[in-house]
């Protein structure tokens, strides 16, 4: 998936807001004001940071050269993954994984809110 199609994809989930707040090349994503998928915009090959259970990072991180644990994050939950070479579903579903643990993560009321959108 090059980055425009990230976008795309993370912008058609519900609640998706897309902003800068650390600088003009990171892009962030976040669901119900909770960050789910950052993005640099000046780097190549795309690389993406996304939220993971702590077992499936550490399998993630075995099996992939491409996935790391993520700079500046909590290495525990957040992993760097550069997408070159990796499958397309594969990265989706690391983004819809994070979206989902940050989704539920959420109090109810923002989550209706989400869900009525």
């Amino acid at each position: 998936m090059d980055a425009n199609q990230i976008i795309d994809y993370c912008l058609a989930k519900k609640g998706v807001d897309e902003s800068f707040p650390f600088d003009k090349e990171t892009l962030v994503m976040k669901v119900g004001g909770k960050m789910f998928l950052l993005m640099s915009l000046d780097k190549q090959p795309v690389s993406i940071s996304v939220k993971t259970d702590p077992e499936w990072s550490a399998e993630l991180r075995g099996q992939y050269p491409q996935i790391t644990g993520a700079y500046h994050l909590n290495k525990t939950y957040w992993n760097s993954v550069r997408c070159e070479g990796l499958k397309q579903e594969l990265l989706t579903k690391l983004i819809d994984h994070s979206y989902g643990l940050v989704f539920s993560l959420l109090t109810k009321k923002v989550k209706e809110e989400i869900l009525k959108s």
